[in-house]
């Protein structure tokens, strides 16, 4: 699995910050699994901390672990470590206090939950719209369909 030319990537995504590219937001869509997996090994980092964000296992304020645990429990060099970090903060999702290590930031679980919904929409939503217009269905005869199908 992996990411078409817009960026975007398949069901089960979750939100992970990505090198910015021109013109681009900072944050990016991943996936768990096989895609994480043929990831370099920086962007798995970044991304199961961004996973951990979105999901709410990081708190606002909390803790991150350190670059030197996370290189020991990923067994990787912690320069790689640093560089995942680097992405989070970068984008502001985490935040580093002098002496004390890195924190999420305010606000970070909502931005990443933003982005994946406005992603949900672009990659899904808007398709399904405009085929179900093709198709000659309304709204009421789409929300119909939608609500059978749950």
């Amino acid at each position: 699995m992996g990411r078409d030319a817009a960026g975007a990537a398949p069901d089960g995504a979750f939100w992970v910050p990505s090198v910015s590219r021109p013109g681009q937001s900072g944050l990016a869509l991943a996936v768990p699994g096989a895609w994480l997996e043929g990831a370099q090994l920086f962007v798995q980092v970044a991304g199961r901390l961004a996973g951990e964000i979105a999901d709410g296992t990081l708190a606002g304020g909390e803790r991150v672990p350190s670059t030197n645990e996370l290189a020991a429990y990923y067994r990787i060099d912690p320069a790689t470590a640093a560089r995942g970090i680097s992405m989070l903060t970068d984008d502001g999702l985490l935040g580093k206090r002098r002496g004390i290590g890195m924190f999420v930031a305010a606000g970070a679980r909502a931005r990443l939950l933003a982005e994946r919904r406005k992603r949900f929409a672009e990659r899904y939503v808007e398709p399904l719209v405009a085929e179900a217009s093709r198709l000659g269905m309304d709204a009421d005869e789409l929300v119909a369909l939608i609500r059978e199908s749950s």
